[in-house]
């Protein structure tokens, strides 16, 4: 496998810039593979300074932000910029009715007034190592000694985690302050040793209203034109060596490697783009029936949030305080449902999957060529396909428990009650309605009841509305001053455990291990890398980071249609609807506007940008990413991708797929001229 691979990279090199546009590079690959191809494309960096181990290089202003997201550091105190809507569940944490930052908005003005946020974190990439051929030596090591053995193939397993303990733990004792992870890829084929260091006092700088970091909200999602100034601020804390620490009033700003330089230059087509970030998961490697569920699994997920959506806008929009509760649960939820829906649209306009069938067909004729292509990889998609189809039923079965019976709020909060984990169950009341969550859980049980099969029937015959008028769960109250007895007798805890036994017992199959199945996709792989040669090769998306390169782009969504590459502030006065809550302008935004009050951020022609199009390969993680120009400085913040190549996951659409940015001329705008905080453009190094 090794060999493959390496024959790969060798003819990678020479690949160019023609595929320039498509991938989610590895950084530290960079120089063997990409180097030619960013000179082309008008990078003025080498790969070293945009990734090193030895210095200071780009990647050091680059972190993960919380669990999904990514942030950029821009100034040499720490500050860092995300987008809105990767800092909203923290924005929502810090809020109530008295002061709702997510409505209002909240500009620090001193360092003293930085709200801390319990939970957040930040984590730098230290380094990455390939670590292959260690694994590949040590496999054939241990099945040597251990042929013999009766359970050979399970003492293998467990000589291999071992392994893999021992290499995290030699790194984490070296470097006390860091953390390992082992991450494979191109499906376990090629392995890498990457360091971390995270960073835990993280306090909450500032964000514009919602009704500017959200504009346009689940309508424009996904869309383009986009007028949405989609960022917020925050400032990392570290000891007095400057590394992670606890909150403490003595900490102070972390002091970074690197830090971005912010560019007022602006955009035009054409222009050489870069980002770096976090893409989350992609399926570029997938077959046919891989991506047939994954269709048929979305319309559940999407058939189950739109009910519990329903019910959780109607509630939002009658009370104040429902709406601060429920804003990140409702919008972690209507992302992902709006996304699929868009895939299925584009499986269906642009072929995918018929695609992917041609493309298996040639690959079995190519591997049916050669007697020995054929021993390795020829079986490997009918095994796929067999997988697939033998765990369909429990596997749909699963998605339509997690997807209704789990996201009833009172399961989750009866199960950690019963287990007298009263600790992680109070945070839980103050986002907690217990009259929206009667109403879901009616509504979800009926939908699981109509679409469950009767081998997964939901026997449970609790009446819904007088389990809420009885149970101690409903309220912190109740629950903190019952005994267990009271609380194991308790009909939400009987109701959580029926609906837990379906969801546990479904989830355990689901997840159990299929090595046949993870063989044959790791042939597949391979079989990909070798057939392919000569193209461009990179692996899927698995959260770490990557680089990805292009261009300032228009697109034409359809035949007549060409959408210019740009927004700009005219266009947010033009979408304002004071009677829908999507598009309700600020009358201070519309003041300025009136009086074309852009300060140094206005284009040439005097107008304001908000948001412009770039042709970045990236996914989910990537949002709050760095948009680079050619010399690393920042251009804006990469927060969508656009409706027509929904199925970018899968297959890379070049003439259609499009990284939607929020130009950091129109961040700065709202800082300083919306928000009034203009000491933090002061500690930002700008370029004029």
């Amino acid at each position: 496998m090794k060999k493959i691979l390496c024959a790969a990279a060798a003819l990678l090199i020479a690949a160019g810039s023609a595929w320039a546009d498509e991938g989610m590079w590895l950084l530290p690959l960079l120089k063997q593979m990409n180097a030619k191809a960013l000179e082309e494309a008008g990078c003025r960096l080498t790969p070293d300074q945009i990734y090193s181990i030895n210095h200071s290089s780009l990647k050091d202003a680059i972190v993960q932000f919380g669990g999904g997201c990514t942030g950029e550091v821009v100034s040499d105190n720490g500050l860092l910029l995300t987008n809105h809507h990767c800092g909203y569940a923290s924005i929502q944490k810090l809020s109530s009715v008295e002061h709702d930052y997510l409505a209002d908005g909240y500009w620090a003005m001193r360092m003293s007034e930085e709200l801390p946020v319990d939970g957040l974190s930040v984590t730098f990439l230290e380094s990455m190592t390939d670590i292959t051929s260690v694994i590949e030596k040590s496999e054939k090591k241990f099945r040597k000694e251990l042929k013999d053995a009766p359970n050979s193939e399970e003492l293998v397993q467990q000589a291999l985690a071992q392994l893999f303990q021992d290499l995290v733990e030699a790194v984490e004792k070296d470097k006390p302050e860091c953390h390992a992870e082992i991450e494979s890829f191109y499906n376990e084929n090629v392995y890498y040793l990457i360091v971390y260091k995270t960073y835990t006092d993280i306090r909450f700088v500032g964000a514009p209203p919602s009704s500017i970091g959200k504009f346009g909200a689940d309508t424009d999602n996904w869309m383009w034109p986009r007028h949405t100034c989609d960022f917020s601020m925050f400032r990392i804390y570290a000891d007095k060596d400057n590394n992670p620490a606890p909150y403490s009033k003595d900490n102070v700003p972390y002091t970074p490697k690197q830090s971005l330089k912010i560019s007022l230059k602006g955009v035009q087509e054409g222009d050489y783009t870069m980002i770096m970030g976090y893409p989350g998961t992609t399926t570029r490697f997938q077959t046919s029936p891989e991506l047939e569920q994954q269709i048929r699994t979305n319309d559940i997920r999407i058939a189950a949030r739109t009910i519990r959506q329903d019910i959780m806008m109607d509630y939002m929009l009658a009370d104040p305080a429902v709406k601060i509760q429920y804003a990140s649960k409702y919008s972690s939820s209507s992302n992902g449902w709006k996304k699929w829906q868009g895939m299925k649209l584009a499986f269906d306009k642009l072929g995918i999957i018929e695609r992917a069938e041609k493309q298996e067909a040639e690959f079995a004729a190519w591997a049916a060529a050669k007697s020995k292509r054929q021993e390795a990889y020829g079986s490997a998609i009918p095994a796929l396909r067999k997988g697939i189809l033998d765990a369909r039923v429990n596997h749909e079965a699963f998605t339509l428990a997690y997807e209704s019976l789990y996201q009833i709020e009172l399961v989750q909060m009866a199960t950690l009650a019963n287990a007298g984990r009263l600790d992680r169950l109070e945070p839980a009341y103050k986002d907690y309605c217990a009259a929206l969550d009667r109403d879901e859980a009616k509504a979800l049980v009926a939908f699981y009841k109509e679409h469950a099969l009767p081998e997964y029937a939901f026997n449970c015959d609790i009446d819904i509305d007088e389990m809420f008028d009885k149970s101690v769960v409903t309220s912190w109250e109740k629950v903190s001053a019952a005994d267990s007895t009271t609380i194991a007798n308790d009909p939400a805890v009987a109701f959580a455990n029926a609906a837990m036994e379906i969801v546990y017992g479904t989830y355990y199959i689901d997840r159990a291990p299929n090595p046949e199945f993870d063989a044959a996709q790791k042939a597949y792989t391979a079989g990909l890398l070798e057939w392919r040669k000569g193209q461009p090769s990179y692996p899927d998306a698995n959260f770490t980071m990557r680089l990805t390169y292009g261009h300032v782009m228009p697109y034409s969504p359809k035949d007549a249609v060409l959408y210019r590459h740009y927004t700009t502030l005219d266009g947010v006065m033009e979408k304002e609807d004071p009677n829908n809550w999507e598009f309700v302008v600020p009358a201070k935004l519309k003041e300025l506007w009136k009086a074309k009050d852009y300060g140094q951020y206005a284009m040439p022609n005097g107008q304001m940008p908000a948001c412009f199009l770039s042709n970045n390969d990236i996914t989910g993680g990537n949002s709050g990413s760095p948009v680079m120009n050619a010399d690393g400085e920042l251009l804006g913040l990469a927060f969508d991708g656009n409706w027509e190549s929904m199925s970018s996951d899968v297959m890379f659409e070049p003439d259609l797929q499009r990284c939607i940015n929020v130009d950091i001329r129109y961040v700065l705008f709202i800082i300083d001229k919306f928000g009034g905080a203009g000491w933090l453009i002061d500690e930002m190094n700008i370029v004029r």
